[in-house]
């Protein structure tokens, strides 16, 4: 049995985002900027595309922009309020300190450029609450970006009252949803959401698309410039294949919203159960207000890569919140931030769970994750020092 529980990285794309794409790549293949049939009928489907992904946001098609994922739409989100801020000599931004690296490496580049940005406090409890949002609004204050649900350790922020905080106060709000959009219910008008971001393969659609939307009348910034597709906002030939695919998957997802986290929260739950009976363990995030199919633990006594590599080895794919990927041995700046110390967050485990796992999986990943950590901590000097009380437990 292969396991994969890494769906927050990324998410296996849905026969019905498939089907959507495939015309657009064989049959109607036409640039929808051209005045000729073929281009026109790929027109048609980008528009209706656009409708379709505006139905299920809440908004108008067209607040509603093609992007190439998450990333470049938090960095036209953000960019865009700081430019606009700064012609009214606001060059202050709101943030917490356990964002995506798409929104924290843009704020950097705006401090080098004059900007402040607080940074929010996420210890207690795992999350920011909004009355943190609104005593950090200062009169200068041209943006607070929030995630909507960190992807790491499954928090869901208080959008509904961060928005409405910021829209009594008249800053606007933008909200990293990449992680929430198709897994929670979202209505940017209800929540006061002036911008979103979201990408398309984290909900069963294909990977190098994604969305910015961007309240009616909100002046956008360009980060890419050329032609005058979308509004003139993005330019570059639009990805209808790729669009077609993310309207249809966003569809599906919304349809079945309600059902797909019953199962899957069911299934996080028991998990979550499971991995806390291990001794010197600890569940990151918040224990209730968290993400449908989101597990992450800390370990203490090992490393993640360590732990990601043989849970690979017995059929399990995972993820770690070290930062194994870039040749670094940093921790994760999410789990520094809420507090966990580095020993312990070079310990973790993420494991994101959808719909089409099942409880046969679970039942795997719960026999195979405390043999694995019980080796990995037999043969570790750490843990030795531990046991013996030359080192004190953490967890």
């Amino acid at each position: 049995m292969y396991v994969y529980a890494d769906n927050a990285a990324t998410t296996k794309m849905s026969t019905v985002a498939l089907n959507a794409m495939m015309p657009y790549m064989t049959e109607i293949y036409g640039n929808p900027s051209s005045l000729h049939s073929v281009g026109q009928e790929a027109k048609e489907a980008l528009e209706n595309a656009r409708a379709r992904v505006a139905a299920c946001l809440g908004c108008e098609p067209r607040e509603i922009i093609f992007t190439s994922g998450g990333s470049e739409a938090d960095n036209q989100a953000i960019m865009s309020a700081a430019r606009y801020g700064a012609l009214k000599g606001k060059k202050h931004i709101i943030t917490t300190a356990f964002e995506h690296h798409a929104v924290l490496h843009t704020l950097n580049r705006l401090e080098k450029e004059g900007f402040s940005v607080t940074y929010l406090d996420v210890k207690e409890g795992h999350n920011i609450t909004a009355q943190q949002v609104k005593d950090a609004i200062r009169e200068d204050t041209c943006l607070v970006t929030t995630m909507f649900a960190n992807n790491e350790i499954g928090s869901i922020l208080p959008i509904a009252e961060i928005g409405a905080v910021c829209k009594e106060a008249d800053v606007p709000f933008h909200t990293d949803a990449v992680q929430a959009v198709g897994h929670l219910h979202i209505n940017v008008k209800e929540l006061n959401i002036d911008m979103l971001s979201l990408s398309a393969h984290k909900f069963h659609g294909p990977k190098g698309v994604g969305v910015l939307y961007a309240r009616r009348g909100f002046p956008l910034t360009n980060v890419i410039e050329g032609g005058a597709q979308e509004r003139g906002k993005r330019a570059g030939t639009e990805n209808i294949a790729g669009i077609c695919g993310l309207a249809a998957a966003l569809e599906d997802a919304c349809a079945h919203i309600d059902e797909n986290a019953a199962k899957v929260s069911a299934l996080r739950d028991k998990l979550i159960a499971g991995l806390s009976k291990i001794p010197h363990s600890a569940l990151n995030g918040d224990p209730v207000n968290r993400l449908p199919g989101n597990v992450s633990f800390c370990f203490e006594g090992i490393e993640g890569e360590s732990l990601l590599l043989m849970l690979d080895m017995n059929g399990i794919a995972a993820s770690s919140g070290s930062a194994c990927t870039s040749g670094s041995l940093d921790p994760s700046h999410v789990l520094l931030a809420i507090g966990r110390v580095h020993d312990v967050a070079h310990g973790s485990l993420r494991l994101s769970l959808c719909e089409y796992n099942t409880e046969e999986e679970i039942d795997h990943i719960l026999k195979v994750v405390p043999e694995v950590v019980s080796h990995l901590r037999n043969m570790s000097p750490v843990w030795r020092d531990l046991q013996n009380g030359k080192r004190q437990y953490i967890l």
